[in-house]
């Protein structure tokens, strides 16, 4: 029996010797790092085992429209052999995406790397020289070998749904493998301290973050508003984290708290991603009172440290809602 004493401090979990300091959490459950996973086959393969395969992925709150993971998946794959087989785009090319939240967003996410393809989402509502700036921090974006793709548009609907699975399945015929250290996405700092700059993430970063919600135990699957746009980091972990966990995510094209209340009231939505402004709003804002969210179980908060007096001013106003402070 091995009697060796680790030198890992079990409390803060400093390691004197290597001057690294461990999680203290337990182990992830992780693929092997040699499995030929991407992040979006990743949390797709985690949602058709979970105990709702078929719920409901996405709702637009403007429209109401939805879309089952079953139809999600099918679109998925559908746009992907477009991307592949029309497009041309293959492993390593870069997609730039400027486009506001809609439910379209996780479907073209899912496709993109799916193949491979590097996803690099920004702000829409950047300036044209912020824009510019984004296209040269990355140097496989200014060749530009393929076209622009609306997304707006009846032919991008079309392409969602025309290729069906017997068509796609020649998907599986072309793919390529792929190693979970290979770079799955290009995001974007907010540029608060200088120009924006972006962060390189692997296939396995996202997946480690997806894995770390795995032990979640619920008895149906929850309702989800994230009020972060997709491009942002948070927004974008967000959705890989939701398919996973089979969660139903309500998709608001720009955040307004009299538009966030009523799709807690009309959608039943128990979850609230947000930043503190938000509850800063909820907590003071007489709106609150003309719409029924008795169904709000969570709100989780995150990008700054609330005040305490935030915090107690919400907590007696929604004495039924947990609040969290994540990072």
């Amino acid at each position: 029996m091995d009697q060796t004493i680790s030198p890992i401090d079990p409390k803060s979990g400093f390691n004197p010797i290597t001057k690294i300091f461990h999680s203290m959490r337990p182990l992830l459950h992780l693929p092997l790092e040699d499995t030929h996973f991407t992040i979006a086959e990743y949390a797709l393969s985690r949602q058709a085992d979970s105990l709702w395969p078929d719920a409901i992925a996405l709702i637009n709150s403007a429209t109401s429209h939805q879309l089952s993971y079953s139809d999600f998946t099918k679109q998925v794959k559908s746009l992907a052999f477009y991307l592949q087989n029309v497009t041309k785009l293959s492993k390593n090319d870069t997609m730039f995406i400027l486009c506001p939240n809609s439910i379209q967003v996780p479907v073209l996410y899912f496709s993109l790397l799916s193949l491979g393809v590097i996803v690099s989402p920004a702000n829409p509502i950047n300036t044209e020289s912020e824009i510019l700036h984004q296209f040269t921090t990355c140097h496989k974006l200014p060749k530009l070998k393929h076209r622009t793709i609306l997304m707006d548009s009846p032919e991008f609907d079309l392409i969602l749904t025309m290729f069906p699975a017997t068509t796609t399945a020649q998907l599986e015929n072309k793919k390529v493998k792929f190693c979970q250290s290979d770079l799955a996405t290009i995001l974007y700092s907010l540029g608060t301290t200088g120009r924006v700059k972006g962060v390189m993430l692997t296939h396995r970063n996202l997946m480690t973050v997806v894995a770390g919600y795995a032990k979640l135990e619920r008895q149906s699957p929850p309702v989800m508003l994230y009020t972060m746009p997709l491009f942002h980091v948070v927004g974008f972990f967000s959705i890989f984290k939701s398919v996973a966990l089979s969660e139903t995510v309500v998709v608001m094209e720009r955040f307004e708290l009299k538009k966030m209340l009523r799709g807690v009231e009309e959608f039943k939505i128990t979850h609230v991603a947000c930043a503190p402004p938000v509850v800063v709003a909820m907590a003071k804002s007489d709106l609150v009172d003309e719409y029924d969210i008795k169904s709000l179980e969570m709100v989780a908060c995150g990008g700054a440290p609330l005040g305490k007096d935030v915090i107690k001013a919400f907590a007696d106003k929604f004495p039924m809602v947990d609040l969290w402070q994540v990072s």
